[in-house]
């Protein structure tokens, strides 16, 4: 009599096909905005280690995130109702003013909350662009939620009213580009959103489609007359080096198809744009010109992240300085040899022919999600060389919300195009695309 045991066939596909992969992580991943929360806020926290504030942009990602989870049946309709109406009554009630302990000044809000009080912590600013992902959730819940009955109403209400006090004008500071922040101690930041291609496309659509404080296009043209492109592996593209950068704007508007003056000039949009900044990306892993550990098909993913700490260390007789949270970028740094997994899953919409492989690899091969709370480890380094819970180096120890937002808003967008679908029914959204010259594709129909 044969032994079962040896006449088995192995299991190829362990975490069985790529949709019931895809939507295992996306619903593990969701958890966070379950947990990682204030029940009496609505805050979310930026990451799961004790005493952090709140993201703003975070919260705005959560509001998102619950639309999904109601397509999804992750949660009923009025559970997503209940804490995206919690969420907005808190920003509307909050303090706003030049107090230093407000919540926020002119309709903007400050990059870090208290996640108990919802007060400025940290001393931070003002923050303009993550306002904007703030506001891109709140739209997206006001137009998806259409229902008659009183809590949608008074949510739908409540979002308009959040964006329509944002003072755009005021942010431009007696110019055309708008700043990247404000503080009470201080006033404006010397920084300005009008150079180089970043993730304030989605910022200047909102600034532009405002009812009430419009800016005028100047300034989006003269953001846009910066922007260069290059050839890196023979690819001609927009140049941005973290991954974030080409994703972020694209959580919540569908660019295929529509394009700016600049789109005309270049002969391609900025999805297109996405798609050659993700294979870029895994071709620079591929060559690996400073011989990191596992850069390779399937070892890729350079963006915002955390790492092993600022060290310079001797590893193998080579000096290598590393880093602990940063902007990575490829080709031109930084690069310390952190591979972010996430920043791999939020660009499934624009490459899924490699990244699906790239997750399935990072899931069977490396043991970078089934150990740990809420999907994905944040981030790895192989190169580094204090091993920690994964023999394969040094794994974060931490959850950050700006990586969980892109996870869920992203796969859901590859296999749905839900918040795209419900975003280019946002008037708003609309308006601000088209002030800033936007035509063609969906926009024509």
């Amino acid at each position: 009599m044969s032994d079962k045991k040896n006449t088995m066939l192995p299991i190829l596909n362990p975490q069985g096909t790529d949709e019931e992969m895809l939507n295992n992580l996306q619903r593990e991943t969701f958890d966070y905005f379950l947990h990682e929360v204030n029940s009496v806020t609505g805050l979310i926290a930026d990451k799961t280690q004790p005493g952090f504030p709140s993201s703003i942009a975070v919260v705005g990602m959560s509001i998102s995130a619950y639309i999904i989870g109601v397509e999804k049946k992750f949660l009923s309709r009025e559970n997503a109702v209940e804490r995206i109406l919690k969420i907005l009554l808190f920003f509307y009630n909050s303090k706003q003013g030049t107090e230093n302990d407000a919540t926020g000044y002119q309709g903007f809000y400050y990059h870090f909350l208290d996640m108990q009080t919802g007060k400025r912590t940290w001393d931070c600013e003002l923050s303009t662009i993550d306002t904007t992902f703030f506001i891109a959730g709140v739209l997206s819940a006001a137009t998806y939620f259409d229902s008659d009955n009183k809590n949608e109403i008074e949510l739908r209400k409540l979002a308009d009213e959040l964006y329509r006090r944002i003072n755009w004008q005021w942010a431009l500071n007696n110019d055309i580009t708008l700043a990247h922040g404000w503080q009470p101690e201080k006033g404006f930041l010397p920084f300005r959103w009008d150079e180089n291609y970043s993730e304030a496309l989605l910022m200047y659509v909102l600034a532009l489609g405002s009812p009430t404080f419009p800016i005028a296009v100047d300034g989006y043209k003269k953001w846009t007359s910066t922007f260069n492109l290059q050839k890196i592996y023979g690819t001609e593209y927009l140049y941005a080096g973290p991954l974030f950068i080409h994703q972020f704007s694209h959580m919540w508007i569908d660019f295929r198809g529509i394009m700016d003056a600049f789109n005309t000039k270049i002969g391609f949009d900025y999805f297109e744009n996405s798609k050659r900044a993700t294979y870029i990306q895994r071709q620079y892993a591929i060559e690996n010109p400073q011989q990191f550990e596992h850069y390779n098909e399937f070892g890729w993913g350079f963006t915002a992240s955390d790492g092993p700490g600022n060290i310079v260390l001797d590893v193998d007789g080579i000096e290598r300085v590393f880093n602990d949270y940063i902007a990575r970028g490829v080709p031109f740094g930084p690069d310390d040899g952190t591979i972010s997994p996430w920043a791999v899953v939020a660009s499934l919409p624009f490459a899924p022919e490699i990244v699906t492989d790239t997750i399935r690899h990072a899931i069977e091969k490396l043991n970078l999600k089934k150990h740990r709370l809420y999907g994905f480890d944040a981030s790895f380094n192989p190169t580094f060389p204090e091993k920690t819970i994964n023999t394969n180096g040094w794994v974060s120890p931490w959850k950050f919300g700006l990586n969980q937002g892109p996870i869920v808003i992203m796969i859901e967008n590859y296999q749905t195009e839900l918040l795209w679908t419900i975003m280019k029914k946002c008037p708003y959204i609309i308006t601000g695309l088209v002030a800033a010259g936007f035509s063609g594709g969906w926009l024509n129909k």
